[in-house]
């Protein structure tokens, strides 16, 4: 049986499942297919295709598969390396609009010149590479290798492989959802410290049954600095629509920095 994993990156490599189609379609692949899809929508009737597998679930296909077809993942490589596992990688790329740079080609090439999997760069050649995984015996992943744990550590870091708007939604629904309650209570002639209090109150609420719990986290903080720059311009006779959008896009970006800085 053969896995496929293309973990949990937030764009389509729907290009390697046409591959991999085309050479199932070709007789070069003759064993069962399962995909883990992640993000990738693509329909064959030669692939068993889910968007998700329960850990465990996925922890027994990979004991069970005889080869591990993945894209360039840090994760998803050291999955299949932890259980001894042939390996044939393929990494995303972005002239294909699969990734946001091109890290992975640097991740898989250093793992394919150690000897620990097979790299696939050239589609055309994949019946070659799946060939030559037939006799391909890995060396066995070492974790103690200080060249791969920097580089490792650099991809890790690097929270340039989720776009913006996937690192920031929720982030953004919340901050549109906290002007607009802001805006709509202007209109009942309240105190501007009442306005304030209730738009943060309903934004806390909903922050706190948001998925991304850290939110919860930066809309206090923000909480605090906006209740005094509020208590500053209060005194004065400015236009709190454009004050408030304003601050709600510095916020944003404070938002957007924290979270790659402090709260990965």
């Amino acid at each position: 049986m053969i896995l496929v994993t293309l973990g949990t990156q937030d764009k389509s490599f729907v290009r390697l499942l046409k591959a991999l189609d085309k050479e199932i379609n070709r007789g070069i692949i003759k064993d069962k297919v399962i995909v883990q899809a992640g993000f990738t929508k693509y329909e064959s009737p030669n692939m068993e295709i889910f968007e998700t597998i329960p850990n465990d679930e996925l922890e027994e296909l990979i004991e069970k598969a005889d080869l591990i077809i993945t894209h360039g993942g840090v994760g998803s490589i050291l999955t299949a390396l932890k259980h001894n596992k042939k390996v044939i990688a393929a990494p995303r790329l972005s002239k294909y609009h699969e990734h946001t740079n091109d890290h992975q080609k640097q991740i898989v090439t250093e793992f394919s010149k150690k000897g620990y999997i097979l790299e696939l760069k050239d589609f055309t050649k994949f019946d070659k590479v799946l060939e030559k995984s037939g006799t391909f015996k890995p060396k066995k992943y070492k974790s103690n290798n200080e060249k791969f744990q920097q580089i490792i550590t650099t991809y890790l870091d690097d929270v340039d492989h989720i776009s913006w708007y996937n690192r920031n939604k929720i982030a953004l629904l919340l901050s549109f959802l906290n002007f607009l309650i802001f805006s709509l209570l202007l209109l009942f002639d309240l105190n501007i410290f009442i306005v304030f209090f209730i738009s943060y109150f309903f934004t806390i609420i909903l922050s706190f049954f948001s998925k991304e719990r850290k939110s919860l986290i930066h809309i206090l903080v923000f909480f605090v600095i906006e209740g005094l720059l509020i208590s500053l311009i209060s005194k004065f006779n400015l236009n709190y629509i454009l004050f408030k959008a304003l601050i709600n896009i510095i916020c944003l970006f404070l938002y957007n920095f924290f979270n790659i800085k402090f709260l990965k």
